[in-house]
């Protein structure tokens, strides 16, 4: 066993130095380098993540002169994604591609948002990837499927929102500083809040699907993505509190179906806690937002009751008045109580 993981390892080094040498050879020098920069990224060498200046070197790729290489860059991503069978190497891709969405310039945001629909072929649907290599890579297969839903689920939030979750350092109007962000979500109608409310939750959720093999958090590599992961799930923490927030100041002008809605939500978001707790070791506490989940989720509660009370005193005191006024048997002001039961279904 021992002799065929060296044996493993020996043939990967040799496949990373092969796809290396053919990038260096194509005559598309400019491309070429972008090529050998994701290789180095994404190498079959097991446990250690990409070091901080092999992500920097494809990060750069956003800031150079030539603007078909942001896309070349994304590309070669994806391609090495989709073709390997080595849950190493696609872990890592994911790793790198979601650098891209917390740190990377506009210009590879941007072609990482470059959606089939659009033509491209920026999809992470990795839900049937097992590498049966061995016992590690079947268990890492299982937090790579998990990661790539919750990269995809990171995308869609930025698009549902409008803006990215982390900035990038240029300007763009696709990107607003926290602090315009409240001003945002006060110009929203209920219905866009709840809208957005769904995505943020969903996000939640899929973060919080975490795999059994939490030990496999002693691997580097998957210590490093629970931590990038963890980023995200503050940043979306923060959009849901002003969400939230806002939201439970409406509740009074909010309608029966609008507040089952957002109920709906802040249970699917205390129902999402114990894995999350369990996921980041009690790392991001932040009991501030649960316990404002659970004091509007508690008003909107309040509201409903209120509401259904005044509906069914209307629809108890209308059906008494029809009652008297056609019963031919009563005496004049003799009134026959209507159990409440009887409108149950009204």
């Amino acid at each position: 066993m021992a002799q065929q993981k060296r044996l493993r390892i020996l043939a990967h080094k040799l496949k990373d130095k092969a796809s290396v040498i053919a990038a260096v050879l194509s005559i598309k020098r400019h491309e070429s380098s972008v090529h050998v920069h994701v290789i180095r990224a994404t190498t079959h060498a097991l446990a250690a993540p990409p070091s901080e200046s092999r992500i920097a070197a494809v990060l750069n790729v956003g800031h150079g002169p030539y603007q078909q290489l942001p896309r070349a860059c994304i590309d070669a991503l994806m391609d090495r994604l989709h073709y390997t069978r080595s849950a190493t190497v696609a872990m890592k891709c994911l790793f790198t591609l979601h650098n891209v969405v917390v740190k990377g310039p506009f210009t590879l945001k941007d072609q990482l948002s470059y959606y089939p629909s659009y033509g491209g072929h920026n999809f992470l649907n990795l839900s049937t990837f097992r590498d049966d290599s061995d016992v590690e890579s079947v268990e890492l297969s299982s937090w790579l499927r998990w990661y790539a839903v919750v990269l995809e689920q990171c995308l869609t939030v930025s698009r549902i929102l409008g803006y990215y979750l982390h900035p990038s350092s240029n300007n763009s109007v696709k990107e607003y500083p926290a602090h315009d962000r409240k001003s945002l979500v006060f110009g929203f109608s209920n219905a866009d809040l709840l809208y957005k409310m769904e995505g943020l939750v969903q996000f939640v959720e899929q973060v919080s699907c975490v795999p059994e093999s939490l030990h496999l958090q002693k691997n580097e590599l998957v210590y490093e993505v629970v931590r990038l992961v963890g980023e995200d799930y503050r940043s979306v923490q923060r959009e849901i509190l002003l969400q939230v927030e806002e939201l439970g100041n409406r509740t009074e002008d909010m309608d029966v179906g609008e507040l089952n809605e957002l109920l709906g939500y802040l249970r699917r978001l205390e129902e999402s806690k114990e894995n999350l707790v369990r996921l980041f070791v009690n790392r991001i506490k932040n009991n501030g937002f649960w316990d404002l989940v659970k004091k509007v989720k508690m008003k909107v509660l309040a509201m409903k009751e209120e509401i259904e009370g005044k509906w069914l005193t209307v629809v108890t005191s209308t059906a008494t008045e029809l009652t008297r006024s056609t019963n031919p048997f009563l005496e004049p002001g003799q009134i026959v109580p209507v159990p409440p039961s009887s409108f149950a279904t009204v």
